[in-house]
């Protein structure tokens, strides 16, 4: 069977903020299957922030997307056709096939998912590679103790969501950071922070991160760098812990991103400071996605997406990341599953 196949790809290197020119849409058929493989339609892509890292020609813990090829990331597909003896018609699949409607893949580069257990946009967020990055590099980087305070960052992101909420699991004291009222009564209303501040109306958003931590900060997982992590480094409280996850408010400068130096703060707080990335834990990604899942059964985490929809919106979707417009794991959806078992 052979379908018509849409891709988004990389049309050049974007400087700064990346626009309508930076994506190219293009149009293939797909080929035919040989052993071993399936066709998959699209049915979610995600889009991260990461993705824009990649999108340069530089070293990084991760190859850069390659001009004219589609852009990588994860997706959820429907297996349409199989010549596999591990997949059939209407099975759910999880991969790194990215944005294009259709892909063939090789058994061995996705994983079946069970719409059964939890609903499938999941396994893109919470119980994906989101929810796997803040339950790592909390627990294994922050330690939080019963009693101290974590700060989180783009509190009201996929990640950072889910960070507060095993915070509290844990029996910490959470304030989240955010940038928008909504964005405020969602992480204390549902999700039961305890403080949240928002950085963009805070008269002194070194006061407002003080009085929201009145025993200072002793985790604080790091989402976004920048001014807000410069405050909340001043709040700094000894042997505090500092998840380096992301620095999204650099990634679309055009020059070298400069701000108070940490080295002064760190030595006076004895403070440890740590980046990561979630593929650092591969070989505990069992452990990661068996604990949120418990977790989730049992009501201890919520979570929120935003999708959007149709394929042509991909780009679009992507370039709001950087302009704060979602509330959890942001997901376009693509295609309506069509063969329901």
């Amino acid at each position: 069977m052979k379908e018509k196949n849409r891709q988004i790809v990389l049309a050049n290197r974007p400087k700064g903020m990346p626009d309508e020119e930076t994506f190219h849409f293009i149009e293939q058929d797909t080929k035919e299957l040989e052993e071993g493989e399936v066709l998959l339609r699209t049915l979610y892509v995600s889009v991260d922030p990461y993705m824009r890292g990649r999108m340069q020609d530089a070293e990084s813990y991760i190859e850069p997307f390659q001009l004219g090829k589609v852009i990588e990331g994860g997706s959820i597909g429907e297996v349409i056709e199989s010549k596999s003896e591990n997949f059939q018609q209407g099975d759910i699949a999880i991969g790194m096939f990215g944005w294009q409607t259709h892909y063939v893949a090789k058994e061995k580069e996705i994983r079946k998912i069970d719409p059964s257990l939890a609903p499938i946009t999941t396994h893109l967020g919470i119980l994906g590679m989101t929810g796997l990055t803040a339950y790592f590099g909390l627990l294994d980087i922050g330690k939080p103790k019963e009693g101290e305070t974590v700060v989180v960052s783009g509190a009201a992101g996929a990640v950072g969501s889910v960070v507060g909420q095993i915070a509290k699991i844990k029996g910490a004291r959470v304030v989240g950071i955010a940038g928008a009222e909504d964005k405020i009564s969602f992480l204390k209303d549902q999700l039961q922070f305890d403080e949240a501040v928002n950085y963009k109306t805070a008269a002194d958003l070194k006061e407002a991160i003080g009085q929201a931590c009145p025993d200072g900060v002793d985790v604080y997982f790091d989402n976004v760098g920048g001014e807000v992590s410069d405050a909340v480094l001043t709040k700094l409280n000894r042997y505090a812990r500092i998840p380096v996850c992301g620095a999204i408010s650099s990634y679309n400068l055009e020059s070298v991103d400069l701000g108070p130096r940490v080295q002064t703060t760190l030595i006076k707080k004895s403070a440890l400071m740590q980046g990561f990335t979630v593929g650092n834990f591969s070989n505990r990604f069992h452990e990661g996605a068996t604990q949120l899942g418990k977790w989730l059964q049992e009501g201890k985490l919520k979570y929120q997406e935003t999708i959007d929809e149709g394929f042509e919106n991909i780009p679009n979707a992507f370039l709001d990341l950087f302009k704060g417009n979602n509330t959890g794991k942001l997901l376009v959806k693509v295609a309506d599953r069509q063969h329901e078992k």
